[in-house]
């Protein structure tokens, strides 16, 4: 069994520049061994001679075919080093590391999706074995929020997603251009225009923690429980097998018992919000 503290190299199959800052990379293991992950959980990508970095797994289980995908945002030493990568180069690899989201217990339920930003990365690995199963869930509303049209991510899929009659997909930017024709308003504009069965939807919600405060009072405000809903913190996550103290929030290592949490557990941690 390889030791969840060496890095196992992986080749880039793929390389997608998603928006000026973010790039999609698809990436086959040795044999085309699946991952193994569930949705909401990370890996930590390295590249030799710069280092390490923790980054969510976008690409859904249920679309494995021997591959896996990362979105990866421009912003530091090793992100940098990452989108100076081309298909055919070899990154390491160690993961997937965390608790990620409960499928099991959302099945048979309606799904309120609210992805902002970034957060649209690793949410989209739910949504996407969601829609994969979709029989076994009741209603699925997506919420989806991005800064400039410019930064959505996903755009064709998010497309995909609004053109559909078994699906419920709002879109919005806070602020528009000549290009976009759609809502312009934060995240939150949206929730005026859906109606929810609070007692049996449970929702999931990933974007900037500054979101977080809003899209949650939303969500509350719906009346859905707080143990049925779901968010996902990530902090300074270095080892991701709960060693080296990095992401800890007082007795909360959010590289282990996180980065998805319910807001029942979070809420009570100083500083997790």
């Amino acid at each position: 069994m390889t030791s969840v503290y060496i890095p196992e190299m992986a080749r880039l199959v793929g390389v997608e520049q998603m928006t000026a800052t973010e790039k999609l990379f698809t990436i086959e293991l040795p044999n085309g061994r699946s991952l193994g992950h569930d949705p909401g959980q990370f890996v930590m990508a390295s590249v030799m001679g710069v280092g390490e970095a923790p980054v969510s797994v976008s690409s859904s289980p249920s679309r494995s075919n021997g591959v896996f995908e990362l979105c990866v945002r421009q912003v530091g030493d090793v992100t940098n080093a990452l989108h100076g990568m081309e298909p055919g180069g070899w990154i390491g690899v160690r993961g997937p590391f965390g608790n990620g989201f409960p499928v099991e217990k959302m099945r048979g339920k309606d799904l309120l999706f609210a992805p902002g930003g970034l957060g649209l990365a690793p949410l989209r690995s739910l949504i996407n074995q969601v829609l994969d199963e979709r029989g076994a869930f009741g209603r699925v509303i997506i919420l989806c929020g991005a800064r400039r049209p410019q930064e959505l991510l996903f755009r064709d899929e998010v497309d995909e997603w609004v053109a559909r009659d078994d699906v419920e997909c709002l879109v919005t930017v806070d602020r528009g251009d000549d290009t976009w024709d759609g809502h312009v308003g934060v995240i939150t504009t949206l929730f005026h225009q859906i109606s929810v069965n609070p007692r049996n939807t449970v929702a999931a919600t990933v974007g900037p923690p500054i979101m977080y405060r809003f899209v949650l009072m939303e969500l509350l405000g719906k009346g859905i429980p707080e143990s049925q809903i779901y968010l996902s913190l990530e902090r300074r996550m270095r080892c991701g097998v709960g060693k080296c103290g990095h992401c800890q929030i007082h007795d909360l290592c959010c590289c282990q018992e996180g980065p998805v949490l319910t807001y029942a557990q979070s809420k009570g941690v100083e500083e997790a919000l």
